[in-house]
């Protein structure tokens, strides 16, 4: 993965809530590289100590195995920082439907302890990991600006936007500089969800015949890491001239690709032919899932931000990594 620098940036002690985790492990990453000094706190219920390896050795580096939901640690024995990216979360989206409370203990609950802790120690500045799809829900107009009314159609969805009103609460009467980046779908190294990694298991169990959910043609945009990484890094540095106390903005890229193309691409960079394909039905994958999805991200290019990877060559990257994994 390749770091960028921002050199005005730097020596900060930094909170990342979910560090062990996909996203929040490369961010760990890219801020110890740029001088951060990085208390990670995940329950590891989602996240792999696997995915710190690079990092734990380093002396810019405290991981805490501990659960934002904890509110007497939170309140209590955890140090105040300067920033705090809060990435922690219940990930699922499909089981969120079965399981609604999950994403509300989660996303809800521990995003209130976040913010019990910044006001308790008058921390001002917090980035927060929210989602573009699920947060807009089924909209008409593409791409998705943010402008548009967060209407979720899953308790996913509804637990991000809820937090992401209590985020504007918050910074508004307390004196607080926070920001959400709303994600299009991320993908990469070290991720253990998705439909990459459901069609790279699925075509290595049967290289003849793909399950698809759905009937194919849900359509999204789709965004590698190391890019989702540049996003959060850039937003961050931005709080500095916030003019706003809450901001936010939509992280993606410019493409979109249907699910039948993307089982295309797998199958092509596999190098299998012929491959059977069998739909589950409807227009969704899955009750909840946003059938289409692209974001506009005229608002991030302001601050210097462009997808860098194209899908293609961000499959195979993390078509390498399946490869190399006992998962």
């Amino acid at each position: 993965m390749i770091f960028k620098h921002y050199s005005s940036y730097l020596f900060m002690k930094t909170l990342v809530t979910g560090g062990a985790g996909f996203i929040g492990s490369h961010l760990v990453d890219a801020l110890i590289k740029n001088n951060h000094h990085v208390i990670i706190v995940d329950s590891l219920i989602d996240g792999h100590m696997e995915n710190l390896r690079a990092t734990l050795d380093s002396s810019f580096c405290n991981f805490l195995q501990k659960d934002i939901r904890d509110s007497d640690f939170m309140l209590n024995e955890l140090d105040p920082v300067d920033i705090i990216y809060h990435l922690a979360a219940d990930p699922d989206v499909r089981n969120s439907v079965s399981k609604p409370l999950n994403s509300y203990d989660h996303n809800m609950n521990g995003t209130i302890n976040i913010l019990e802790y910044m006001r308790k120690h008058v921390i001002q500045k917090m980035v927060f990991a929210s989602s573009g799809g699920t947060v807009y829900g089924d909209v008409n107009q593409f791409p998705m600006t943010e402008e548009l009314k967060l209407c979720p159609i899953s308790p996913y969805g509804a637990s991000k936007a809820a937090a992401e009103m209590y985020l504007s609460a918050y910074s508004h009467t307390y004196q607080m500089k926070i920001v959400s980046v709303r994600f299009a779908n991320i993908f990469g190294e070290r991720s253990q969800h998705g439909v990459g990694f459901d069609f790279y298991n699925k075509l290595k169990k049967d290289s003849k015949q793909l399950t698809i959910l759905g009937d194919g043609t849900q359509q999204k945009s789709y965004l590698h890491v190391s890019d989702a990484i540049d996003a959060i890094i850039r937003v961050g540095k931005s709080l500095d001239v916030q003019e706003k106390p809450y901001e936010y903005y939509n992280v993606g890229s410019e493409e979109w690709y249907t699910v039948d193309e993307i089982a295309a691409i797998y199958e092509e960079l596999l190098g299998l032919n012929n491959v059977t394909h069998e739909y589950s039905g409807g227009k969704r994958g899955w009750v909840g899932d946003v059938n289409k999805m692209l974001l506009s991200i005229e608002k991030i290019k302001k601050l210097g931000y462009e997808a860098c990877v194209p899908f293609k060559d961000g499959v195979q990257l993390y078509i390498e990594w399946l490869a190399k994994q006992k998962i």
